[in-house]
């Protein structure tokens, strides 16, 4: 089995120090990151695959379970918490276990073998193909429906994504890499480095241009075959 790729996600530093240690101790475990509060669990979710994230409930801002029940893709969830009451709202909302603070290791390495047993039993099913996710824009969490956009531009570290529901694009920290996994294909095609585009959407193409919804979009010579294919264009046309 590879690696279980773990966050761990408290706002104390001293508990969060102490839970990154927990799993470095872990030959299975894997911890791909820290953080302080929901949001910044939500932007590392964006931009690295995970599968299992060790959280506190009481954050700033969203609580665990608030940003649990926002996650329409989520990974597996282990709370880590100094507070009984909610371990009826945590295991209704399916995670994997509840570990009440102060955690002895011996507790932590039950919680460790049961994801394992978990991800042992699960393997893994490649690129989601839900109809919607969620992206961190404006201090909001933005729902964007996949079958509602027509192209995403990309912008270094972050990516516009442009839709026939929302008035503006999409601004959101993300970059194209990781949006390029996360959207179908062939219904979603990269046509150049800064831009993907969805198929269905291509009204024209003139030389090394595409029009969706009446906008210029620039092609890449590389993607060009790849896309007269989709597309199913005749390269004499």
């Amino acid at each position: 089995m590879n690696k279980i790729r773990c966050v761990a996600v408290d706002d104390e530093p001293l508990a969060l120090e102490l839970l990154a240690d927990n799993i470095r101790k872990v030959p299975y475990l894997e911890l791909v990151a820290t953080c302080e509060d929901a949001l910044e669990t939500l932007e590392v979710l964006q931009k690295e695959a995970v599968d299992l994230v060790f959280m506190d409930i009481q954050m700033p801002g969203l609580t665990g379970t608030q940003f649990l029940k926002s996650l329409q893709q989520r990974p597996q969830v282990i709370f880590v918490t100094a507070y009984e009451q909610y371990a009826l709202e945590g295991f209704n909302l399916s995670v994997l276990d509840y570990l009440l603070k102060p955690v002895p290791l011996t507790r932590f390495l039950q919680a460790a073998e049961k994801a394992k047993d978990y991800f042992a039993r699960t393997p893994s099913t490649g690129p989601s193909q839900e109809e919607h996710f969620f992206v961190h824009a404006d201090y909001s969490l933005v729902k964007i429906q996949i079958p509602t956009i027509l192209y995403i531009e990309g912008l270094k570290d972050y990516v516009k994504i442009h839709t026939t529901v929302h008035a503006r694009p999409v601004i959101t920290r993300m970059t194209l890499k990781n949006l390029e996994e996360l959207l179908p294909s062939p219904a979603f095609l990269r046509v150049h480095r800064s831009y993907i585009v969805a198929t269905e959407r291509v009204d024209a193409i003139r030389k090394l241009k595409l029009t969706v919804a009446g906008n210029s979009i620039p092609m890449s010579e590389q993607y060009v075959p790849q896309i007269y294919e989709t597309l199913q264009v005749s390269k004499h046309a």
